[in-house]
């Protein structure tokens, strides 16, 4: 009877963990919804990327959802997602990048800029696209503005 309870309660996670699977980490091919992204197709990419947020988590599929949102100027969702990208992987340059987009988008200059300080300690094989690309983007920015 002990064996049998003993290998009754081992074999539980086992089961309750079939059932109720957590997300996934693994990141599925995302060609397709990049296509849609290249297109302009925005709306069409946060309809596929949403869905695919409730059994993948990870940081560039978070990354895309709050970059097509951004392009639709759904600013306080594309944030949301830039956060949780970041959560899951603060490492993940690309999202850092257009979380700083984002952050010129909506008039935070300073916001843009510590994103731009944190590339520049990240980004170790220089030249690196993503500082490059933000810095742009603040000189563009603040241009023609007292520093």
């Amino acid at each position: 009877m002990r064996r049998w309870l003993i290998a009754a309660v081992a074999a539980a996670p086992l089961a309750l963990g079939a059932a109720g699977a957590p997300p996934s980490s693994d990141l599925p091919d995302l060609s397709a919804v990049r296509a849609q992204v290249y297109a302009g197709q925005y709306a069409k990419a946060v309809e596929r990327l949403t869905a695919l947020t409730r059994t993948v988590q990870h940081a560039e599929v978070y990354n895309l959802l709050g970059y097509s949102l951004r392009q639709l100027k759904r600013f306080e969702e594309a944030g949301r997602w830039y956060r949780e990208a970041l959560l899951y992987d603060p490492e993940h340059r690309p999202a850092l990048e257009y979380q700083g987009e984002l952050f010129l988008a909506i008039g935070d200059v300073e916001g843009a800029r510590k994103n731009l300080r944190y590339l520049e300690l990240l980004c170790t094989k220089k030249p690196c696209a993503e500082y490059e690309l933000l810095k742009k983007a603040v000189a563009e920015k603040t241009a023609g503005t007292a520093r």
